[in-house]
């Protein structure tokens, strides 16, 4: 629901620019008006903290609801997605109504000109298309890997493109179709290279991010107007109930049948709570990070986020993958990065980063030697990740392995404690 767009249950927050573009934040939640982030410029904090725990803050919590929604519908047996999605948006729905009226958190939605009317006539379609995209992204996990999905989710501003000129918010443009060629080639390639490789989940995947894309253009028609101005928060208000409605309905027919309360009984409601908590906490994040970083800040985050969720699902969950997955993966993500930043800004960016960097050093050599360590432990975890999934390694020493057992009796004790 929440990368896990990054959006609850693991999708992730976008905002489509002028060109019909999708922005990475957090999958998650509904699009933010593009004029409240503009009003919002990414400021160092002054005496306060820095935007690096918020970011940090952000990639931890999106990684987690994404591992944590794999962990609890594979690894621990508890396969009804659609119950799990609905349980997450009837818990936000809780938590928007009592920071609406116990925190000034939501203030800005009494801005906002909502009636019924308008209600039922643009939110409520909407919240369709992201129930569909949640619960199409949940049954995914039954069936394909963390990484394996999250390479798959690369080709988000790709559809959200072409969608856009479906439904005419942005003009067609052969130029901008050439730069994502780059990001449909490295997918292509990936989807080659997967391992384990199942039709019936590649084509929710596909569905999800269909869904979802379209969620993110009709968002985008109805924040053009200067009076919806949401942030994510009061997004989120807005579209958790009628979402929790159509996703309870769902999971009535489909899924509450057959399950029985053994079930529940035995996954633990603390993890259940704690699950729907870490979601909402995502939401919120995403709050905070908009505030204080800049675009270039944002998808660099997400382009890390996404980086460290292969990581961790070859360790955690032992995903194998493959040396073509692994290249067709890293021409995607350059795709990315040239897609959304464009090529001029990106000689700019870099020049810039550099003289940030070096700037950095100077004032704070201690932070910057922190923050190299740090580079290099990811270095390290993507380098574990992949010997882990050779098989070349015994298992008494395999790290996948380790990971694997650390991860499940940490959940799993937390489980049986809290029952």
């Amino acid at each position: 629901m929440n990368d896990e767009k990054e959006r609850q249950s693991g999708e992730e927050l976008r905002v489509l620019d002028n060109n019909g573009r999708s922005e990475a934040s957090e999958p998650m939640l509904p699009t933010v008006n593009p004029a409240v982030t503009a009003e919002k410029k990414a400021e160092p904090a002054k005496g306060g903290i820095h935007p690096a725990f918020y970011i940090a803050t952000w990639i931890s919590l999106s990684s987690t609801t994404i591992l944590f929604n794999k962990w609890i519908l594979s690894s621990a047996g508890f396969g009804y997605p659609i119950l799990l999605t609905s349980w997450h948006l009837g818990f936000a729905t809780l938590m928007t109504q009592i920071l609406a009226r116990a925190t000034t958190l939501l203030d800005s939605r009494k801005k906002v000109p909502m009636t019924g009317r308008v209600y039922l006539r643009t939110i409520l379609p909407i919240g369709v298309m992201f129930s569909l995209s949640l619960i199409c992204g949940n049954l995914t996990y039954l069936y394909l890997s963390v990484s394996f999905i999250q390479m798959l989710k690369a080709t988000m501003p790709v559809v959200t493109l072409l969608t856009s000129w479906v439904m005419g918010v942005a003009p067609p443009s052969l130029k901008t179709l050439g730069n994502v060629s780059f990001i449909v080639l490295g997918v292509v390639i990936a989807s080659y290279g997967e391992i384990q490789f199942v039709l019936i989940g590649f084509l929710y995947q596909c569905g999800g991010i269909l869904f979802e894309a379209i969620r993110l253009v009709m968002v985008q028609q109805l924040l053009s107007g200067s009076e919806f101005k949401m942030d994510p928060l009061v997004s989120l208000y807005y579209f958790a109930p009628v979402c929790a409605l159509i996703n309870g309905v769902i999971a009535l027919v489909v899924e509450v049948p057959k399950m029985q309360f053994v079930e529940i009984q035995n996954l633990g409601f603390s993890v259940l709570l704690l699950n729907a908590m870490i979601a909402f906490l995502l939401n919120v994040s995403v709050v905070f990070l908009i505030g204080k970083t800049s675009s270039l800040v944002m998808t660099l985050s997400g382009v890390l986020k996404d980086i460290l969720l292969v990581c961790a699902s070859m360790l955690i969950f032992r995903d194998p993958v493959s040396g073509i997955q692994a290249f067709g993966y890293t021409i995607a993500l350059f795709g990315l990065i040239w897609y959304k930043l464009g090529a001029s800004n990106l000689k700019e960016h870099v020049s810039a980063a550099q003289r940030s960097w070096a700037d950095f050093g100077n004032r704070r050599p201690i932070a910057r030697r922190l923050t190299s360590i740090g580079i290099g432990f990811v270095f390290v975890l993507l380098l574990l990740g992949i010997v882990s999934s050779t098989g070349a390694v015994p298992e008494k020493y395999d790290p996948g392995h380790i990971a694997h057992g650390w991860f499940w009796k940490a959940i799993g004790g937390f489980g049986k404690t809290g029952q």
